[in-house]
């Protein structure tokens, strides 16, 4: 189509010279007949453009309903792979699955509180604290800084769990009976 355009264009410029040279001459007869052999080369010209234009747009349409076809051939398979996965994947099994996953996590996280318990109380039934004073007191004698005197006024750190007080311990029965019988009267 474009060696025809291109051959078009050279025989239009030539008509074209040949009309000049004839006007030059003065041979009008010989430039009417060239003039409208120009007229047909140009409309010819134009039917060639425009059959190269519907070509193209015929082209562009044939890729157009490839990729659609291909789309509904993808879209096909997407399907199929998803009515698939629904046959495989019960959402009831998957419902009892994560019930089942976060019953075994909150186990986990109690046997984990428990044993951070138990360590708890080992570590505080060490006599760590009695080391730490004794050490502390044998750096201080060193540097001569005379403590025990000033110290037995301080009070002594509360040996025992934290949060623990008189207050959360629990009543004893004959406590229970006292605040009943006041209760009572």
């Amino acid at each position: 189509m474009e060696r025809e355009q291109r051959s078009l264009e050279r025989e239009e410029k030539k008509l074209e010279m040949e009309i000049k040279k004839m006007a030059k001459e003065g041979n009008r007869e010989g430039c009417t007949i060239l003039a409208k052999q120009l007229v047909q080369l140009r409309k010819q010209k134009a039917r060639s453009l425009a059959a190269g234009s519907k070509v193209r747009s015929i082209g562009f349409q044939n890729k157009a309903m490839g990729a659609n076809a291909k789309l509904a051939g993808a879209m096909g398979t997407t399907s199929k792979t998803m009515a698939d996965m629904n046959t495989i994947m019960k959402p009831e099994k998957i419902a009892a699955d994560m019930r089942a996953f976060g019953q075994a996590a909150m186990k986990m996280e109690m046997t984990e509180e428990m044993m951070n318990d138990v360590l708890d109380d080992v570590f505080d039934e060490s006599g760590d604290e009695e080391e730490g004073d004794r050490i502390m007191n044998q750096v201080l004698d060193e540097i001569g800084i005379e403590v025990s005197g000033k110290m037995a006024a301080a009070p002594a750190a509360h040996r025992g769990r934290l949060g623990e007080d008189a207050a959360s311990r629990l009543p004893t029965d004959a406590e229970l009976e006292a605040q009943l019988a006041k209760l009572r009267a």
